[in-house]
Protein backbone atom coordinates (compact mmCIF):
# COMPACT_ATOMS: atom_id res chain seq x y z
CA UNK A 1 0.00 0.00 0.00
CA UNK A 2 1.58 3.26 -1.13
CA UNK A 3 0.26 6.74 -0.52
CA UNK A 4 1.56 10.12 -1.65
CA UNK A 5 1.14 12.47 1.29
CA UNK A 6 3.48 15.42 1.31
CA UNK A 7 4.15 17.12 -2.01
CA UNK A 8 2.22 20.22 -1.04
CA UNK A 9 3.26 20.09 2.61
CA UNK A 10 6.87 21.01 1.90
CA UNK A 11 5.91 23.67 -0.60
CA UNK A 12 3.77 25.38 2.01
CA UNK A 13 6.57 25.31 4.55
CA UNK A 14 9.12 26.90 2.26
CA UNK A 15 7.45 30.20 1.44
CA UNK A 16 8.26 32.62 -1.34
CA UNK A 17 11.37 32.41 -3.49
CA UNK A 18 12.99 34.81 -5.93
CA UNK A 19 11.78 34.95 -9.52
CA UNK A 20 14.99 33.38 -10.81
CA UNK A 21 14.91 30.54 -8.25
CA UNK A 22 11.23 29.89 -8.85
CA UNK A 23 12.03 28.79 -12.37
CA UNK A 24 13.79 25.77 -10.88
CA UNK A 25 16.96 26.60 -12.85
CA UNK A 26 20.05 26.24 -10.66
CA UNK A 27 23.31 27.57 -12.08
CA UNK A 28 26.48 25.55 -12.07
CA UNK A 29 28.59 25.80 -8.90
CA UNK A 30 31.20 28.56 -8.88
CA UNK A 31 34.72 27.77 -10.12
CA UNK A 32 36.92 26.65 -7.22
CA UNK A 33 40.69 26.88 -7.51
CA UNK A 34 41.52 24.51 -4.66
CA UNK A 35 42.65 20.98 -5.49
CA UNK A 36 39.62 19.34 -3.83
CA UNK A 37 36.37 20.65 -2.38
CA UNK A 38 32.87 19.78 -1.23
CA UNK A 39 29.77 21.70 -0.14
CA UNK A 40 27.40 19.73 2.09
CA UNK A 41 24.33 20.31 4.20
CA UNK A 42 25.34 19.48 7.77
CA UNK A 43 22.11 17.70 8.69
CA UNK A 44 20.93 15.96 5.54
CA UNK A 45 24.50 15.46 4.19
CA UNK A 46 23.22 16.47 0.77
CA UNK A 47 26.08 17.49 -1.52
CA UNK A 48 25.59 20.66 -3.56
CA UNK A 49 29.04 20.89 -5.13
CA UNK A 50 32.15 18.71 -5.17
CA UNK A 51 35.37 18.07 -7.03
CA UNK A 52 37.71 15.16 -6.24
CA UNK A 53 35.99 15.03 -2.85
CA UNK A 54 37.15 11.45 -2.16
CA UNK A 55 40.79 11.97 -3.10
CA UNK A 56 43.03 10.99 -0.16
CA UNK A 57 45.08 14.09 0.62
CA UNK A 58 47.23 15.28 3.53
CA UNK A 59 44.79 17.10 5.83
CA UNK A 60 47.36 19.11 7.82
CA UNK A 61 45.74 20.60 10.93
CA UNK A 62 42.22 19.64 9.83
CA UNK A 63 43.34 16.49 11.67
CA UNK A 64 42.73 18.36 14.91
CA UNK A 65 38.98 18.27 14.26
CA UNK A 66 39.18 14.54 14.96
CA UNK A 67 41.54 15.13 17.90
CA UNK A 68 38.95 17.38 19.51
CA UNK A 69 36.12 15.03 18.47
CA UNK A 70 37.72 12.15 20.39
CA UNK A 71 38.27 14.45 23.37
CA UNK A 72 34.63 15.58 23.23
CA UNK A 73 33.50 11.95 23.15
CA UNK A 74 35.62 11.16 26.21
CA UNK A 75 34.22 14.20 28.01
CA UNK A 76 30.67 13.11 27.20
CA UNK A 77 31.41 9.65 28.62
CA UNK A 78 32.60 11.13 31.91
CA UNK A 79 36.04 9.53 31.67
CA UNK A 80 37.72 12.94 31.65
CA UNK A 81 36.69 16.45 32.70
CA UNK A 82 37.52 19.93 31.44
CA UNK A 83 39.18 20.90 34.74
CA UNK A 84 41.56 17.90 34.70
CA UNK A 85 45.23 18.78 35.12
CA UNK A 86 47.04 17.36 32.10
CA UNK A 87 50.80 16.74 32.40
CA UNK A 88 53.03 18.13 29.66
CA UNK A 89 55.65 15.66 28.42
CA UNK A 90 58.96 16.37 26.77
CA UNK A 91 57.51 15.08 23.49
CA UNK A 92 54.58 17.48 23.64
CA UNK A 93 56.84 20.40 24.54
CA UNK A 94 59.26 19.65 21.70
CA UNK A 95 56.64 19.08 18.98
CA UNK A 96 57.30 21.52 16.17
CA UNK A 97 54.99 23.62 14.05
CA UNK A 98 52.21 25.79 15.45
CA UNK A 99 52.25 25.96 19.23
CA UNK A 100 50.22 26.91 22.24
CA UNK A 101 53.56 27.23 24.09
CA UNK A 102 53.04 24.86 26.99
CA UNK A 103 56.09 23.96 29.09
CA UNK A 104 57.50 20.50 29.82
CA UNK A 105 57.07 19.34 33.40
CA UNK A 106 53.99 21.50 34.08
CA UNK A 107 50.28 20.67 34.08
CA UNK A 108 47.63 22.47 32.07
CA UNK A 109 43.86 22.39 32.46
CA UNK A 110 42.25 20.26 29.78
CA UNK A 111 39.91 23.06 28.71
CA UNK A 112 42.93 25.31 28.05
CA UNK A 113 44.55 22.60 25.93
CA UNK A 114 41.32 22.16 23.96
CA UNK A 115 41.26 25.88 23.24
CA UNK A 116 44.90 25.62 22.23
CA UNK A 117 44.01 22.87 19.77
CA UNK A 118 40.92 24.53 18.31
CA UNK A 119 41.88 28.21 18.32
CA UNK A 120 45.66 28.29 18.04
CA UNK A 121 46.05 24.90 16.31
CA UNK A 122 48.71 23.99 18.83
CA UNK A 123 50.62 20.82 18.01
CA UNK A 124 52.02 20.74 21.53
CA UNK A 125 48.48 20.86 22.96
CA UNK A 126 47.34 18.11 20.60
CA UNK A 127 50.12 15.74 21.67
CA UNK A 128 49.49 16.47 25.35
CA UNK A 129 45.79 15.66 24.99
CA UNK A 130 46.54 12.54 22.93
CA UNK A 131 48.93 11.26 25.59
CA UNK A 132 46.49 12.05 28.40
CA UNK A 133 43.53 10.29 26.77
CA UNK A 134 45.26 7.45 24.93
CA UNK A 135 48.37 6.93 27.02
CA UNK A 136 50.44 7.74 23.93
CA UNK A 137 49.99 9.32 20.53
CA UNK A 138 50.02 5.97 18.68
CA UNK A 139 47.22 4.60 20.85
CA UNK A 140 45.30 7.84 20.45
CA UNK A 141 45.65 7.57 16.66
CA UNK A 142 44.01 4.14 16.93
CA UNK A 143 41.09 5.82 18.73
CA UNK A 144 40.90 8.42 15.96
CA UNK A 145 40.79 5.72 13.29
CA UNK A 146 38.11 3.83 15.21
CA UNK A 147 35.93 6.94 15.19
CA UNK A 148 36.68 7.49 11.50
CA UNK A 149 35.45 4.00 10.64
CA UNK A 150 32.31 4.51 12.75
CA UNK A 151 31.56 7.76 10.91
CA UNK A 152 32.07 6.21 7.47
CA UNK A 153 35.30 7.97 6.45
CA UNK A 154 36.86 5.49 3.98
CA UNK A 155 39.54 7.84 2.64
CA UNK A 156 40.93 8.62 6.08
CA UNK A 157 43.82 7.22 8.07
CA UNK A 158 45.41 9.01 11.01
CA UNK A 159 48.89 8.32 12.38
CA UNK A 160 49.15 11.34 14.67
CA UNK A 161 47.01 13.88 16.50
CA UNK A 162 48.47 16.98 14.88
CA UNK A 163 48.41 16.58 11.11
CA UNK A 164 52.18 16.90 10.84
CA UNK A 165 53.36 15.31 7.56
CA UNK A 166 53.44 11.51 7.29
CA UNK A 167 53.03 9.40 4.15
CA UNK A 168 50.39 7.24 5.85
CA UNK A 169 48.35 10.17 7.17
CA UNK A 170 45.52 11.24 4.85
CA UNK A 171 41.86 12.20 4.58
CA UNK A 172 39.47 13.70 2.02
CA UNK A 173 37.15 16.66 1.65
CA UNK A 174 34.07 14.42 1.98
CA UNK A 175 35.40 12.69 5.07
CA UNK A 176 36.23 16.01 6.72
CA UNK A 177 32.73 17.30 5.98
CA UNK A 178 31.19 14.17 7.53
CA UNK A 179 33.41 14.52 10.59
CA UNK A 180 32.53 18.17 11.06
CA UNK A 181 28.81 17.46 10.70
CA UNK A 182 29.06 14.74 13.36
CA UNK A 183 31.01 17.02 15.69
CA UNK A 184 28.41 19.77 15.41
CA UNK A 185 25.49 17.39 15.89
CA UNK A 186 26.87 15.23 18.71
CA UNK A 187 28.83 17.79 20.71
CA UNK A 188 27.26 21.25 20.24
CA UNK A 189 28.68 22.58 23.52
CA UNK A 190 32.20 21.54 22.55
CA UNK A 191 31.71 22.95 19.05
CA UNK A 192 31.21 26.43 20.52
CA UNK A 193 34.98 26.55 21.09
CA UNK A 194 35.42 26.78 17.33
CA UNK A 195 33.64 30.15 17.22
CA UNK A 196 35.99 31.75 19.74
CA UNK A 197 38.20 34.26 17.98
CA UNK A 198 41.08 34.32 20.46
CA UNK A 199 42.39 33.11 23.79
CA UNK A 200 45.25 33.99 26.08
CA UNK A 201 47.36 31.44 27.90
CA UNK A 202 50.10 31.59 30.47
CA UNK A 203 52.76 34.27 30.29
CA UNK A 204 52.13 35.22 26.67
CA UNK A 205 51.16 38.87 26.76
CA UNK A 206 49.13 38.97 23.57
CA UNK A 207 46.07 36.85 22.82
CA UNK A 208 46.45 34.09 20.25
CA UNK A 209 43.95 34.49 17.43
CA UNK A 210 41.86 31.91 15.64
CA UNK A 211 43.32 31.28 12.20
CA UNK A 212 39.88 30.93 10.59
CA UNK A 213 39.52 34.44 9.13
CA UNK A 214 35.95 33.79 8.03
CA UNK A 215 34.92 34.24 11.67
CA UNK A 216 35.58 37.97 11.13
CA UNK A 217 34.29 38.18 7.55
CA UNK A 218 30.95 36.37 7.87
CA UNK A 219 28.78 36.53 10.99
CA UNK A 220 27.05 33.28 10.06
CA UNK A 221 30.35 31.34 10.17
CA UNK A 222 31.04 29.72 13.54
CA UNK A 223 33.82 27.24 12.68
CA UNK A 224 35.55 25.05 11.81
CA UNK A 225 39.35 24.75 11.23
CA UNK A 226 42.28 25.71 9.04
CA UNK A 227 45.28 23.61 8.04
CA UNK A 228 48.60 24.23 6.34
CA UNK A 229 51.67 22.21 5.47
CA UNK A 230 53.85 22.30 2.37
CA UNK A 231 52.43 18.97 1.21
CA UNK A 232 48.79 19.78 2.01
CA UNK A 233 48.69 23.37 0.88
CA UNK A 234 46.14 25.67 2.47
CA UNK A 235 43.07 23.81 3.78
CA UNK A 236 39.86 25.00 5.41
CA UNK A 237 36.66 23.53 6.78
CA UNK A 238 34.07 26.31 7.18
CA UNK A 239 30.59 25.96 8.63
CA UNK A 240 27.84 28.58 8.60
CA UNK A 241 24.30 28.70 9.99
CA UNK A 242 21.63 30.84 8.33
CA UNK A 243 17.88 30.71 8.96
CA UNK A 244 18.08 27.25 10.53
CA UNK A 245 20.15 25.74 7.70
CA UNK A 246 23.78 24.79 8.31
CA UNK A 247 26.22 24.23 5.47
CA UNK A 248 29.78 22.91 5.55
CA UNK A 249 32.35 23.85 2.92
CA UNK A 250 35.68 22.03 2.71
CA UNK A 251 38.56 23.15 0.51
CA UNK A 252 41.90 21.32 0.39
CA UNK A 253 45.07 22.11 -1.51
CA UNK A 254 44.60 25.84 -2.03
CA UNK A 255 47.63 27.90 -2.99
CA UNK A 256 47.19 30.66 -0.43
CA UNK A 257 45.30 31.70 2.67
CA UNK A 258 43.23 34.14 0.65
CA UNK A 259 42.36 31.49 -1.94
CA UNK A 260 41.04 29.02 0.62
CA UNK A 261 38.95 31.75 2.26
CA UNK A 262 37.60 32.96 -1.07
CA UNK A 263 36.78 29.44 -2.25
CA UNK A 264 34.94 28.61 0.97
CA UNK A 265 32.99 31.87 0.83
CA UNK A 266 31.95 31.22 -2.77
CA UNK A 267 30.74 27.74 -1.90
CA UNK A 268 28.73 28.90 1.11
CA UNK A 269 27.18 31.78 -0.84
CA UNK A 270 26.18 29.40 -3.63
CA UNK A 271 24.64 26.88 -1.26
CA UNK A 272 22.59 29.36 0.73
CA UNK A 273 21.38 31.22 -2.35
CA UNK A 274 20.31 28.30 -4.52
CA UNK A 275 19.35 25.55 -2.07
CA UNK A 276 17.07 25.20 0.91
CA UNK A 277 16.74 22.69 3.71
CA UNK A 278 13.38 22.28 5.36
CA UNK A 279 11.74 19.92 7.80
CA UNK A 280 9.19 17.64 6.19
CA UNK A 281 8.17 15.74 9.32
CA UNK A 282 9.05 16.27 12.96
CA UNK A 283 10.12 13.47 15.26
CA UNK A 284 7.12 11.42 16.42
CA UNK A 285 4.83 13.22 13.94
CA UNK A 286 1.76 11.23 12.93
CA UNK A 287 2.43 10.08 9.36
CA UNK A 288 -0.41 7.60 8.83
CA UNK A 289 -2.97 5.46 10.66
CA UNK A 290 -3.33 2.30 8.56
CA UNK A 291 -5.86 -0.42 9.22
CA UNK A 292 -4.74 -3.42 11.30
CA UNK A 293 -6.26 -6.91 11.18
CA UNK A 294 -6.58 -9.44 14.01
CA UNK A 295 -6.01 -6.82 16.70
CA UNK A 296 -7.91 -5.37 19.64
CA UNK A 297 -8.06 -2.05 17.76
CA UNK A 298 -8.63 -1.39 14.07
CA UNK A 299 -5.65 0.88 13.29
CA UNK A 300 -2.17 1.84 14.37
CA UNK A 301 -0.53 5.26 14.46
CA UNK A 302 2.65 5.30 12.38
CA UNK A 303 5.50 7.77 13.01
CA UNK A 304 9.22 8.42 12.54
CA UNK A 305 12.04 8.05 15.03
CA UNK A 306 13.81 11.23 13.91
CA UNK A 307 12.81 14.40 12.08
CA UNK A 308 12.94 14.21 8.30
CA UNK A 309 14.63 17.15 6.59
CA UNK A 310 15.43 17.49 2.92
CA UNK A 311 17.75 19.74 0.92
CA UNK A 312 16.49 20.72 -2.53
CA UNK A 313 17.18 23.40 -5.14
CA UNK A 314 15.12 26.52 -4.56
CA UNK A 315 12.04 26.54 -6.75
CA UNK A 316 11.69 22.74 -6.59
CA UNK A 317 9.99 22.38 -3.22
CA UNK A 318 6.61 21.75 -4.82
CA UNK A 319 8.04 18.77 -6.68
CA UNK A 320 9.11 16.90 -3.55
CA UNK A 321 7.06 13.75 -2.94
CA UNK A 322 6.84 11.86 0.33
CA UNK A 323 5.45 8.36 -0.16
CA UNK A 324 4.35 6.06 2.64
CA UNK A 325 4.98 2.42 1.75
CA UNK A 326 3.15 -0.04 4.02
CA UNK A 327 2.21 -3.72 3.71
CA UNK A 328 -1.12 -4.32 2.00
CA UNK A 329 -2.51 -5.94 5.14
CA UNK A 330 -1.00 -5.17 8.54
CA UNK A 331 -1.64 -7.86 11.15
CA UNK A 332 -1.51 -7.80 14.96
CA UNK A 333 0.28 -8.14 17.26
CA UNK A 334 2.29 -4.94 16.79
CA UNK A 335 4.55 -3.59 19.53
CA UNK A 336 5.38 0.07 20.03
CA UNK A 337 8.48 0.84 17.99
CA UNK A 338 8.06 -2.02 15.52
CA UNK A 339 9.05 -1.13 11.96
CA UNK A 340 5.90 -1.39 9.86
CA UNK A 341 6.83 0.37 6.63
CA UNK A 342 9.03 2.89 4.83
CA UNK A 343 8.87 6.59 4.07
CA UNK A 344 10.49 7.51 0.76
CA UNK A 345 11.16 11.13 -0.19
CA UNK A 346 11.86 11.80 -3.86
CA UNK A 347 12.42 14.73 -6.19
CA UNK A 348 11.45 14.24 -9.83
CA UNK A 349 11.77 10.49 -9.54
CA UNK A 350 15.13 10.50 -7.70
CA UNK A 351 14.94 9.11 -4.17
CA UNK A 352 16.47 11.60 -1.73
CA UNK A 353 16.12 9.48 1.39
CA UNK A 354 14.34 6.54 2.97
CA UNK A 355 13.36 6.27 6.64
CA UNK A 356 11.70 3.43 8.57
CA UNK A 357 8.15 3.99 9.75
CA UNK A 358 7.46 2.71 13.25
CA UNK A 359 4.36 2.03 15.30
CA UNK A 360 3.65 4.76 17.80
CA UNK A 361 1.06 2.67 19.59
CA UNK A 362 0.72 -0.98 20.56
CA UNK A 363 -1.85 -3.28 18.94
CA UNK A 364 -2.35 -6.48 20.98
CA UNK A 365 -3.65 -9.58 19.28
CA UNK A 366 -7.43 -10.06 19.51
CA UNK A 367 -9.27 -13.05 20.87
CA UNK A 368 -10.34 -16.13 18.88
CA UNK A 369 -13.78 -14.95 17.75
CA UNK A 370 -12.60 -11.42 16.88
CA UNK A 371 -9.79 -12.91 14.78
CA UNK A 372 -12.22 -15.31 13.09
CA UNK A 373 -14.49 -12.44 12.13
CA UNK A 374 -11.52 -10.39 10.85
CA UNK A 375 -10.42 -13.38 8.77
CA UNK A 376 -13.79 -13.50 7.05
CA UNK A 377 -13.76 -9.75 6.40
CA UNK A 378 -10.21 -9.90 5.06
CA UNK A 379 -11.09 -12.77 2.73
CA UNK A 380 -13.93 -10.80 1.15
CA UNK A 381 -11.78 -7.64 1.00
CA UNK A 382 -9.05 -9.40 -0.96
CA UNK A 383 -11.58 -11.22 -3.11
CA UNK A 384 -13.10 -8.00 -4.41
CA UNK A 385 -10.06 -5.68 -4.25
CA UNK A 386 -8.37 -4.30 -7.36
CA UNK A 387 -4.99 -6.04 -7.65
CA UNK A 388 -3.99 -4.23 -10.84
CA UNK A 389 -0.64 -2.45 -10.95
CA UNK A 390 -2.38 0.92 -10.93
CA UNK A 391 -3.67 0.18 -7.44
CA UNK A 392 -0.09 0.11 -6.17
CA UNK A 393 0.86 3.60 -7.38
CA UNK A 394 0.98 6.71 -5.19
CA UNK A 395 -2.25 8.64 -5.06
CA UNK A 396 -2.79 12.23 -4.07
Amino acid sequence: MRQLIASALLAGAVGATSTFAATGVIPEPPPIASKSHILMDAETLTVMSEHDADAPLPPASLTKIMTSYVAASELASGRIATDDDVPISVKAWRTGGSKMFVREGTTVKLIDLLRGIVIQSGNDASVAVAEYIGGGEDAFADMMNHEARALGMPSTRFVNSTGLPDDGHHSSARDMAKLSAALIKRFPDHYRLYAEKSFQYGEIERPQYNRNKLLWRDKSVDGVKTGLTEAAGYCLVASALRDGTRLIAVVMGAESDEQRNRDAQKLLAYGFRYFQTRELFGADALVASPQVWYGTVDSVDVTLREPVRVTVPRGNAGNVEAVVDLPQDLEAPIATGDIVGTLRVALEGEVLLERPLVARTEVPEAGFFEKLWDGIRLMFKNLFSDDSPDAQQPVG
